[in-house]
């Protein structure tokens, strides 16, 4: 299966190709579904970071198709890891549905960064949504000290039964429901954010929802609460 154009611009950017193998799959929630895979070797050549990152190829008649997952539980010694889908219409949601031990996809290894602040931040300011839910667990287990207030924002019922891996007395989640295109989610977490502008700089902001609620949070911390770029990390992970 080719890549077309993107597999190109990938290809010219020093992306690497793999190919990941099916062990098993379960249904965790109602829309969010884990299929487990061996790595094709991937892990030992590329090594591992929090919130890592992979473009996934699905075959989509004549026209390629990729969409970018974060990696659960990368383990480079046994040469594993899980995807965590979250369901709707599409191709990827669909292959995860069907996908069996044994079938295979190929992946692209391109553009995923991110390093842990040195000195760890006195707290965390994560917002995020059903699709960030991975990258948010990898997060915690990369900072497990460190207290987080996490905004999540839901769209079904079944949101709230996501596998968040929070530690009571450390973390608190604010679920907030999807309204007005993501207008609502930044709403809330102004208000929520309001009186830290007077505070130390001590609180890192890590913010991945859609593309242009990504873009608006950002502005809110960057400019309306004055926080350097370096405390913040910031990635649009979908379109709406």
């Amino acid at each position: 299966m080719g890549h077309g154009w993107e597999g190109v611009v990938l290809r010219l950017m020093r992306g690497k190709d793999f190919e990941f193998t099916v062990t098993g799959a379960e249904q965790v929630t109602e829309r969010f579904h884990r299929v487990a895979f061996t790595d094709g070797g991937m892990l030992a050549a590329t090594g591992t970071h929090p919130t890592m990152w992979v473009r996934v190829w699905f075959d989509n008649g004549d026209k390629p198709h990729q969409r970018a997952y974060t990696l659960v539980d990368p383990d480079p010694a046994a040469g594993t890891f899980s995807i965590e889908f979250a369901l709707h219409e599409g191709r990827a949601s669909d292959w995860a549905r069907a996908a069996r031990p044994g079938d295979t996809v190929v992946a692209t290894v391109q553009g995923s960064a991110f390093t842990v602040p040195d000195p760890l931040p006195e707290r965390l300011v994560v917002v995020g949504d059903a699709a960030s839910v991975p990258a948010i667990n990898s997060l915690l287990d990369a900072m497990p000290q460190v207290p987080a207030e996490i905004w999540l924002e839901t769209r079904h019922a079944s949101d709230h039964e996501l596998p968040l891996r929070l530690t009571e007395g450390l973390h608190r989640l604010h679920p907030v429901p999807r309204r007005e295109d993501g207008a609502h989610l930044v709403g809330e977490v102004r208000r929520a954010l309001a009186g830290m502008a007077a505070e130390p700089a001590g609180a890192y902001f890590w913010i991945a929802c859609d593309t242009a609620t990504t873009r608006a949070l950002t502005q809110l911390v960057r400019k309306e609460l004055g926080r350097p770029k370096e405390r913040v990390h910031a990635l649009g992970y979908w379109r709406a």
